[in-house]
């Protein structure tokens, strides 16, 4: 990790550890559909409207914060990504899970269904482009899919595997579906594994991330 010279203009621009797991298979289904764009650096409480130099320099405080290079770890990444909200909305849109953290026992499931509050003029609202859903370390669960939205980019994500090694996943659907993993040698001698599950909503923008625990039974 290091920081870019803001003195001059930088495009940089990395893939994501889910792009690059899909470019090493080389089977095609590696494609650029989206991307996203973030300020998490920018500190908007140092803009000054009282610069004794004037207007030109009110925000040169932020004009002159350093800029983190690209890394592809999105727990510590773009976690404010920019987003165009409806002319006159007043409230950011937040999500509401049902729960503050996830804890499931080996083998149990769970359905997670999103809630987007203070969206397009209405208390709550289930997005109708769905949200999408990244587990840090997919070997935790069992079955993780998302349901309710029949995209091409949907179906492609919900359908993917991985290899078994400590990587995210990321699905897509208006209902989250996830099931411990019944596998006891992921343990080892601990008795509980833990991540993270992080669901943003597609329109929204709004994002919302909350611990998973899975506890050993067998």
């Amino acid at each position: 990790m290091g920081y870019l010279d803001n003195s001059i203009v930088t495009v940089d621009a990395i893939l994501t550890k889910k792009g690059r797991e899909l470019l090493a298979r080389g089977d095609g289904s590696f494609k650029i559909t989206q991307f996203a764009l973030a300020d998490d650096e920018i500190d908007y409480t140092l803009y000054n409207p009282q610069h004794p130099s004037g207007s030109a320099l009110y925000g040169e405080a932020l004009e002159n914060m350093p800029l983190l290079e690209a890394f592809p770890d999105e727990t510590q990444i773009m976690k404010y990504k920019l987003t165009t909200l409806p002319r006159g909305t007043s409230k950011l849109p937040v999500l509401d899970l049902g729960y503050a953290a996830v804890s499931l026992k080996q083998g149990a499931s769970l359905a997670l269904t999103p809630q987007t509050l203070n969206y397009l003029g209405a208390t709550s609202v289930f997005e109708t482009d769905g949200y999408t859903a990244t587990i840090a370390d997919v070997r935790v669960l069992n079955t993780f899919t998302g349901i309710g939205i029949n995209t091409e980019d949907a179906e492609r994500l919900n359908t993917s595997t991985t290899v078994g090694t400590n990587v995210s996943k990321t699905v897509i659907g208006t209902t989250i579906n996830l099931t411990g993993t019944a596998v006891n040698t992921l343990f080892g001698d601990r008795t509980k594994l833990q991540t993270t599950i992080t669901v943003v909503g597609r329109g929204s923008g709004a994002r919302l991330t909350i611990p998973v625990t899975i506890t050993k039974t067998n």
